[in-house]
């Protein structure tokens, strides 16, 4: 291994070693431990350190094809090291305000959205139901009124011909009318009890199945 290609290691490890640290302060944030049960923490813990050590795999695999060096982990240190003591508090300060960035931004979006397509296309569909119920109250209402004069005008133009037939009702004879009544009365009752007697028979299929 070349003197140029060890400088470039240590540079490369000392750089691995701050993006550790970075990368172990944002996951904490955003991973918040004791709002999460144990399992999830674990499982995201092992996840994070193998990405984490294929990553420094990689690195290295670029930088002098994986050979692997006591300096290397020093360097690595040296690295996570530096950045706790100087730029962790300076990193964190900057991921809270991007956070925050985030999530007014995304609050604003939901707001303009909101504005913009929610409340017209909710006032829109309230509009249209408000119409349509007003529209078919009155139609309600309009065929009820011309029912009510409908019936109204038959009922006083068919008034001479309800006249005339009760004129001509009394002028048939007594026994006639009582037939016909007799007759219109065994007939209604027949018809009751082929009714009663198709309603036992449904009823009686009922209880079968």
């Amino acid at each position: 291994m070349t003197l140029s290609v060890q400088f470039l290691t240590m540079l490369s490890m000392v750089g691995s070693g701050c993006f550790i640290g970075v990368s172990l302060d944002t996951y904490s944030r955003f991973l918040m431990r004791s709002k999460r049960a144990k399992w999830i923490v674990f499982i995201n813990d092992v996840f994070f350190w193998l990405f984490q050590g294929l990553l420094l795999f990689y690195v290295l695999l670029q930088v002098n094809e994986g050979e692997f060096r006591v300096y290397i982990l020093l360097a690595l240190l040296c690295g996570y090291a530096a950045y706790q003591s100087l730029l962790k508090k300076m990193y964190l300060a900057v991921l809270e305000w991007m956070i925050r960035f985030a999530v007014g931004l995304y609050r604003t979006a939901l707001r303009i959205g909101d504005f913009m397509l929610v409340k017209p296309v909710t006032g829109l569909t309230k509009l249209l139901i408000a119409i349509v119920t007003g529209l078919v109250i009155f139609l309600w209402k309009l065929v009820k009124w011309l029912c009510r004069l409908i019936f109204g005008t038959l009922k006083v133009l068919m008034a001479p011909v309800i006249w005339i037939l009760k004129g001509l009702l009394k002028l048939v004879p007594a026994r006639i009318r009582k037939f016909f009544h007799n007759y219109f009365k065994k007939a209604a009752g027949f018809c009751l009890k082929i009714l009663n007697m198709c309603g036992n028979l449904w009823i009686l299929r009922k209880k079968k199945k």
